[in-house]
């Protein structure tokens, strides 16, 4: 096991394109660090840089003491597994996970032990004499894991190797993925588009947009406490619900005027965030999450003056919660993710995703009432898109 130090790590390439911008991240012994952005942002860069697969432009990179910018990828003690599985086709389970031991000339039967230890772990005793062809998805991933245990590197690199997998298999390889590595306990940089893959598998979470790192925390931190707009949209399914608005005082009270609508702001909701007084008066961003929006009907005794007043324009029932979209007269901000849609909105209004209780019997067309937990709104400037903290 070994740190893992990226120091202010950039890639520019020969046409001028800068890829990566100053990265720096410190992986601590044995952690599991998700790197997670929109396709195109320089997380598969990074990984590669690290792999020695790309040039370092500029910074440092250090597994332990060793500076690794000019050691040659076979020589990093890193193992590597990719989302396309690149296994021997001819070869068995067996032959397949054991490969590295025979070009490091570990002896026959060494190397049957550690392939059998790898098996175990993996699940895949049953299929160590199998071919990858008469393995299902999962498996045929197993095996490429397999392949980067036996050698028990100081690091393991992971591009999105769940990409291939269909939805269900995904969800179970997740924390099979997440349980092997704290058994093994061999620090993980793991790399994907997925925000729902590094909420459920990471130790911290690194959020990187255009080469540029956003923010790095714990999971519930990036939920509860994101740096600016891009995180705040970007963690989280559905995504945080974001608008331009102006906080008001009046008669000692605080209102958020939200398009054609007020909510009633808690005074301790801003005595947290003393620095939201210097912008009374002024345009903000404000942001709620779907979950914090909940169906009046089904909470009755919700404060009054915290709720919007809007008709349902989609429904997606899921069985154990409601989806509602609706249209709220207020201008919605871009979060600068290119994934990110606005399929209600137009010049006049914006689209509104709200999580309802299963118990909720809405339906498209319906005139509600939307509960709004207001003590969980965030916060942010308009121009720099920061949140607004203390």
């Amino acid at each position: 096991m070994s740190t893992v130090t990226l120091d202010k790590l950039t890639k520019v390439y020969p046409n001028g394109f800068q890829a990566i911008t100053e990265l720096s991240l410190t992986l601590e012994d044995g952690e599991f660090l998700v790197l997670v952005g929109p396709s195109g942002c320089g997380k598969s860069t990074a990984l590669r840089m690290i792999a020695g697969l790309e040039d370092i432009t500029s910074g440092d990179l250090y597994v332990g003491e060793r500076l690794l910018n000019a050691v040659q990828p076979k020589d990093r003690d890193i193992a590597m597994v990719f989302q396309s599985y690149a296994l021997y086709p001819q070869m068995t389970v067996a032959e397949n996970i054991g490969f590295p031991l025979k070009l490091r000339k570990i002896g026959k039967r060494d190397r049957h032990e550690q392939v059998y230890q790898a098996a175990e772990i993996l699940e895949l005793t049953e299929q160590l004499e199998k071919k990858p062809a008469q393995l299902s998805g999962g498996q045929r991933q197993r095996v490429a894991m397999g392949r980067a245990i036996v050698r028990r590197p100081a690091l393991f690199l992971m591009d999105e190797p769940l990409s291939n997998l269909d939805a269900k298999l995904r969800v179970q390889m997740r924390a099979d993925i997440a349980g092997i590595q704290r058994e093994l306990g061999v620090t993980t940089f793991y790399v994907t588009h997925d925000q729902v893959e590094a909420m459920t598998m990471g130790d911290r979470v690194a959020v990187i947009k255009d080469g540029i790192l956003q923010q790095a925390a714990a999971p519930e931190a990036l939920y509860e406490n994101p740096d600016n707009v891009f995180v705040a949209a970007f963690i989280g399914s559905p995504s945080m619900n974001l608008y331009e608005a102006t906080l008001a005082e009046a008669d000692g009270d605080y209102l958020l005027r939200l398009g054609d609508q007020t909510l009633a702001v808690p005074d301790r909701v801003v005595a947290a965030r003393p620095a939201l007084r210097d912008y009374l008066d002024q345009p903000l961003v404000v942001g709620f999450r779907p979950e914090d929006l909940e169906d009046a009907s089904v909470v009755p005794d919700h404060p009054d003056d915290q709720r919007l007043h809007t008709e349902i324009a989609v429904r997606e029932a899921l069985g154990a919660e409601t989806l509602v979209h609706f249209a709220i007269a207020a201008p919605s901000v871009d979060s600068g993710d290119p994934d990110a849609l606005d399929e209600l909105g137009d010049e006049e209004s914006s689209r509104c995703t709200a999580r309802f209780s299963a118990a909720t019997r809405v339906r498209v067309g319906d005139r509600v009432r939307v509960n709004v937990s207001t003590e969980r709104l965030h916060f942010f400037d308009r121009k720099t898109h920061l949140a607004i903290r203390s």
